[in-house]
C-alpha cells in the first residue's frame, strides 16, 4: 500500500514523500539524485521491489525538488542531509526504525554525508554516487563555471539539463 506523507524540515519547508507500507517496523529510506525526484524510475522500482519483499520503504523529494517546498540550490549537501534527518526523526517518532539509507547519484553522497554526521543508521547504500563532481559540473555548465562561481558566487540552473 502506498501513502503520501508530508514531513516538515528544520527550515519549515514541507517534504513530500511516498510510503510503501508493508506493516514492518523497519524502514528503508530512498534518496533521489541531482535535479530528480521521488518519481524517478530507480526510486519507484527500488521501493516496489522492497515492498514486494515485505520491507517498508519511503521515497521523498528533497527540498526544492519534485513536490517538496523550497527553492532548488546547487550543491546543497548539508541541507539535504538535514532534510534526511527530518525524515528519520519523523519516522522514529512513529516508532519506526530506519535500517537502511539508499541514495542514487547525488542522493548517494547525501546518505554518506548523513551517516558521517549522525551515526544512527546501521546500513548505507550509495548507488552510482559521484566521486569527482568536477567533470559533471563542467559538462553541465561549461568550462567557465568556476570563474562564474568565483565572480558571482552562484550559477543559474534553468532546466533539467542544467543549462
Amino acid at each position: 500500500m502506498q501513502q503520501k506523507v508530508m514531513i516538515p524540515n528544520k527550515r519549515g519547508e514541507k517534504l513530500v514523500g511516498v510510503l510503501h507500507e508493508t506493516g514492518s517496523e523497519k524502514l528503508v529510506v530512498l534518496c533521489h539524485g541531482f535535479r530528480s525526484s521521488k518519481e524517478f524510475d530507480i526510486m519507484v522500482n527500488l521501493a516496489a521491489a522492497l515492498e514486494k519483499e515485505g520491507i517498508s520503504a519511503f521515497r521523498f523529494d528533497f527540498s526544492g525538488n519534485g513536490e517538496s517546498d523550497g527553492s532548488f540550490h546547487y550543491g546543497n549537501y548539508e541541507s539535504e542531509a538535514e532534510d534526511l534527518r527530518s525524515v528519520v526523526d519523523y519516522f522514529t517518532g512513529l516508532n519506526r526504525t530506519t535500517v537502511v539509507l539508499i541514495g542514487h547519484c547525488k542522493g548517494g553522497d547525501d546518505v554518506l554525508l548523513y551517516s558521517s554526521m549522525y551515526h544512527d543508521i546501521p546500513a548505507v547504500v550509495n548507488v552510482s554516487g559521484r566521486y569527482d563532481p568536477k567533470g559533471g559540473i563542467e559538462e553541465r555548465f561549461g568550462k567557465n563555471v568556476w570563474e562564474i562561481l568565483k565572480k558571482d558566487g552562484y550559477i543559474d540552473v534553468k532546466s533539467q539539463t542544467g543549462y
